[in-house]
């Protein structure tokens, strides 16, 4: 098994928390991590037909088979559950009693609110970070970062050693199959799948709810509840612009992006590395990549988003905006393998307009990180080393 990073976190909020949910999209590690970390735990799944049905029908007795405990696998099949777990946990005063995992974050979490406020701590795992298959040495070794693109970062690729065109297929079939169904009353799952090769299109554009919808035969209402559910379910995430206007007018809708370059890039159609190499969407999908990545720090740390991106009605726009406190710290990100001077005229200008003295960063596609006109240059595999 590959060490997750997320699992300092996970080791401190059982200190202090009867109840831990971890959450994040469908093959993104959860159950393994659990069953890895409370190896004495009982485990059910109420993926079970049979399991999920005694939880329904006798919530008490399906948890009393578990008196110390247990992690219960895909709980927001049940939302009935939560309640009884609240009484069993006020009563037993037992930290990391309950270990809950699932898959769609919003309904997990509205329905944990209403009942184990306060009792819970939350872990959002998402797919390996490149440093995780760096200390596994499962990356790649030539250094390129094409290939980590079109293959994404899901533990079953790695672990199964899976060719990454397949998985991704089967893992949309299943995803359309079982979770949209589950969540919207979709006719026509054709459109559907459409509407999800749409946004990959998108990724790293400001989202334009009217023309996506409009582009799929959907209406405006429609293409946003799609784009919620597509969130709730961990495909897709949007980065918010941030608010600083330094006297100019700014953009204020967010930026698309997918949480798996990998099914972006499956859902493009990119084949292969010389295929990405001349794809128009390359450079698109490397920002999200580094995107993803940061993200992925944040959650593994157990926090929020602190990510925002940065645009002016003139077009000059920052890549991500790092919120820390009343610091802001700004990241241009390039695709390219060298750097050029040109590349320096947004951060340049915000830099001027923000009069930060924050470090600035800028993540590229080559091999090297250096120093260079007062801007920390960064190869992609040193991402991580920005403090966010």
């Amino acid at each position: 098994m590959i060490k997750r990073e997320a699992e300092f976190t996970l080791r401190e909020l059982v200190k202090g928390y009867p109840v831990v949910a971890i959450t994040g999209p469908r093959q993104s590690g959860k159950t393994t991590l659990a069953k890895h970390f409370f190896k004495n735990k009982p485990y059910v799944s109420l993926e079970d037909p049979d399991e999920l049905e005694f939880s329904l029908d006798d919530p008490k007795g399906f948890l009393s088979r578990f008196p110390k405990g247990a992690i219960i696998d895909e709980v927001q099949r049940n939302p009935k559950i939560f309640s009884y777990i609240q009484t069993i946990v006020d009563t037993n005063k037992i930290m990391g009693m309950f270990i809950l995992t699932g898959s769609q974050h919003f309904g997990l979490l509205s329905h944990i609110t209403q009942s184990l406020a306060g009792r819970v701590g939350f872990i959002q795992l998402l797919p390996f970070t490149i440093t995780e298959l760096a200390k596994s040495r499962k990356v790649i070794a030539d250094g390129k970062y094409e290939s980590l693109l079109i293959k994404g970062l899901y533990p079953p690729v790695y672990d199964r050693n899976l060719d990454a065109k397949y998985w991704y297929s089967n893992y949309v079939m299943t995803y359309i199959e079982r979770d949209v169904r589950q969540v919207l009353n979709v006719k026509e799952l054709n459109q559907f799948q459409k509407f999800i090769r749409m946004c990959a299109a998108r990724v790293g554009q400001v989202l334009n709810l009217s023309a996506l919808g409009n582009d799929c035969g959907i209406s405006h209402n429609t293409a946003r509840s799609w784009i919620s559910v597509l969130e709730t379910s961990y495909i897709v995430f949007l980065l918010p612009p941030h608010h600083s206007n330094y006297g100019k007018r700014l953009v204020k809708s967010p930026k698309l992006y997918f949480h798996d370059t990998g099914l972006a890039a499956w859902l493009l159609n990119i084949q292969d590395e010389g295929h990405m190499a001349i794809h128009p969407a390359k450079g698109a999908l490397f920002e999200n990549f580094i995107i993803s990545e940061l993200i992925k720090d944040r959650y593994n740390k157990g926090l929020l988003s602190n990510l925002y991106f940065w645009r002016d009605s003139s077009g000059i726009e920052i890549d991500i905006i790092i919120e820390k406190g009343s610091i802001l710290v700004p990241v241009e990100i390039k695709s390219s393998q060298t750097i050029v001077q040109d590349f320096f005229k947004n951060l340049t200008v915000w830099n001027k307009l923000s009069g930060s003295k924050a470090k600035s960063y800028m993540v590229y596609g080559g091999e090297e990180s250096y120093t260079r006109s007062g801007i920390h240059i960064l190869s992609w595999k040193d991402c991580h080393k920005i403090e966010n």
